[in-house]
């Protein structure tokens, strides 16, 4: 009997050592190839390769050339370069880990983006297109005074230098899982070749190389889902092990601002937020303000919105690859993947790892989304700095070439603090989707209601602007630092799906996980026995909207003790809808334009007659003589 239980505790020992830990595991999956290096090395290459050519051989001269591509440039690339700028690496690894750890209710996200198409087309880019600026905060000026030009860019760049970090983290996450190279390694390595190419070839360098990292995203993506979805079992494997568990779900009708992802807070607060992102952010007008023509511009959205649908739903879909992968067991749970963000590489691995060269290509995709949105801002940040920050306050105008030499010098400077700030995002602990919005209604909220008072609201003064301005962005500091302190400290958590670790083939330390224990309906987690206040628990689709809010409120209140005289207003600042009936309720500029109608037209008549009558003595005489 004790001989027996002795076999078998040997048996259990022996049988136990073989198990593999997850060290192992991870470790074997870091198995990139000189082929896949080969492959990421390739499009580093091709980007600097573009910088070059714009920089030194196809040289643009002047602030034009640089900044806005000399307003000639195509519509299709323009329109990939704006998806390329849209979706970075932020959404190509965040909306999969959405989907994986929350359900698909994020994606209804698509379809509210086709109204957004719309509003933009027809209220915000006929404004900005028809003024022919450089930089979208000349607006501000010109419908307010320089103070709000000043606010607004100062807004556009916090929320900038706040978003790019996180941009540049995401990749270096994903490179980190598949070869275990330290993120503060590859991300001043990649950078650099970021900062060179937007350095020396200005706009049009980042608009094709944008337009190579579209294709480069849009195909690794592909390669991904088409082929995890064979290996898994197809495409009805996928779907019944995501129904199951309950992943593959609506947006609630629940009508409380709390809840996350409510049809509500997509069809209000994401429709708000996603205008913001598009239609006022210097990042996307300067891309259109490149064209030649509303049309071209009108064109190129659409192309982008189409773009941006069909990507978010590849993203969206490879979410649930990674759960019909994992669904027995959950690799956040085991450690296999330390990060959430690290889920779609894993998967990359898991798939792809055992063909040479494939695995870097999805590594370059990740990266070329990364690289096109950090060169959309730092020279964006460009524009914004000498237009704004520079110009409005010397004497005497830049030179030629030392308007180049100091564009350039800004993007360098701007990229070395991009990189450096890494350091501080590695620190937050959360979900980068969801940081990034959050963070970013800091700023977007504010800067939205500025804009958009400036064309909807003809009777809001500069000084209601500036009062609002300052007042929403106050605000939404507070509350954004407040809700990303409590998440940070564990206060704040919110509904997950279930996962489980049943099915696992290796060891792995046994550690309490959210996803594992958290109840259906917990959103709070009360430990503390000190609830924060409502707005803490707030859905992070509702930000933007609630700083517009403030904004335009507070705003509202201010122009009405201190009035404001429409009649000087340039009806060319205002929405084109809005123009008509902004003329009708001044009967006083109404009736000038009308005259003024009237003294060309009878100006353009007596020109006409003195020509007959000019024509008729030149007639006489000649035939006198």
């Amino acid at each position: 009997m004790t001989s027996e239980g002795t076999s078998s505790d040997l048996g259990l020992t022996k049988w136990a050592s073989e198990i593999p830990t997850v060290q192992e595991i991870s470790k074997s999956m870091q198995s990139f190839g000189i082929s896949d290096y080969t492959v990421f090395t390739a499009m580093l290459i091709a980007c600097g390769a573009v910088g070059i050519y714009f920089g030194f051989i196809k040289k643009s001269s002047g602030e034009d050339e640089y900044l806005v591509g000399g307003r000639n440039m195509k519509t299709f690339p323009i329109s990939l370069s704006l998806i390329a700028s849209f979706i970075s690496g932020i959404s190509l690894l965040g909306t999969p880990t959405e989907i994986y750890v929350h359900g698909t209710s994020y994606l209804f996200i698509c379809f509210v983006f086709i109204f957004v198409g719309f509003i933009i087309s027809n209220v915000y880019l006929p404004v900005f297109h028809e003024l022919k600026l450089t930089s979208t905060y000349e607006y501000l000026e010109k419908r307010f005074d320089k103070r709000m030009r000043l606010l607004g860019s100062i807004l556009f760049s916090i929320g900038i230098m706040t978003w790019l970090p996180i941009v540049i983290y995401v990749p270096a996450l994903a490179f980190n899982q598949v070869t275990g190279v330290n993120i503060h390694i590859i991300t001043p390595f990649v950078c650099i070749v970021c900062i060179f190419y937007t350095c020396v070839g200005g706009l049009k360098a980042v608009v094709w190389t944008d337009f190579i990292q579209t294709f480069i995203m849009f195909g690794s993506m592909l390669l991904i889902v088409i082929k995890g979805t064979i290996d898994v079992g197809g495409l009805s494997v996928v779907i019944r092990r995501s129904q199951e568990s309950g992943r593959l779900e609506f947006p609630t009708l629940d009508w409380s601002p709390l809840v996350r992802h409510s049809l509500l807070a997509f069809m209000v607060g994401g429709f708000v937020h996603w205008i913001q992102i598009c239609a006022v952010n210097q990042n996307m007008i300067q891309r259109y303000l490149s064209l030649p023509n509303l049309q071209s511009a009108r064109r190129a959205l659409w192309c982008f919105v189409i773009g941006v649908f069909i990507l978010l739903t590849v993203c969206g879909y490879s979410g649930l690859v990674i759960y019909a992968w994992y669904h027995e067991c959950d690799p956040l749970t085991t450690k296999l993947a330390r990060a959430k963000d690290q889920l779609l590489p894993l998967l990359v691995m898991n798939v792809l790892g055992e063909f040479p060269g494939l695995p870097g290509l999805f590594v370059a995709g990740v990266f070329s989304a990364a690289l096109s949105s950090l060169s959309t801002g730092l020279n964006s940040m460009a524009a914004v700095v000498l237009e704004d920050f520079v110009k409005p306050f010397i004497k005497t105008p830049f030179t030629p070439k030392g308007a180049d030499i100091f564009m350039k010098l800004t993007v360098v400077v701007l990229g070395t603090i991009c990189v450096a700030l890494v350091f501080v995002v590695e620190q937050a602990g959360t979900h980068v989707l969801q940081l990034s919005i959050s963070l970013g209604s800091i700023t977007n909220g504010p800067s939205f209601g500025i804009f958009t008072m400036g064309m909807l609201l003809p009777w809001i003064n500069g000084k209601g602007a500036l009062a609002g301005g300052l007042a929403g962005l106050s605000f939404m500091s507070w509350l954004g630092l407040s809700i990303q302190a409590a998440i940070a400290e564990g206060k704040v958590t919110f509904d997950t799906k279930p996962v489980t670790t049943a099915g696992c083939t290796y060891s792995f330390p046994q550690v309490e996980n959210l996803l594992l224990s958290a109840p259906p309906d917990s959103i709070l987690d009360d430990s503390s026995g000190e609830e924060p206040w409502a707005l803490y628990r707030l859905s992070y689709l509702w930000h933007t909207l609630l700083g517009t809010i403030v904004t335009i409120g507070v705003s509202l209140i201010v122009t009405f003790i201190t009035s404001q005289d429409v009649k000087k207003l340039d009806p060319m600042l205002i929405a084109p809808f809005m123009r008509k009936y902004m003329m009708v309720s001044n009967k006083d500029v109404t009736e000038e334009l009308h005259q003024v109608k009237i003294a060309k037209s009878d100006g353009e008549k007596m020109a006409s007659c003195a020509t007959k009558e000019a024509d008729k003595l030149l007639l006489e005489t000649t035939l006198k003589s």
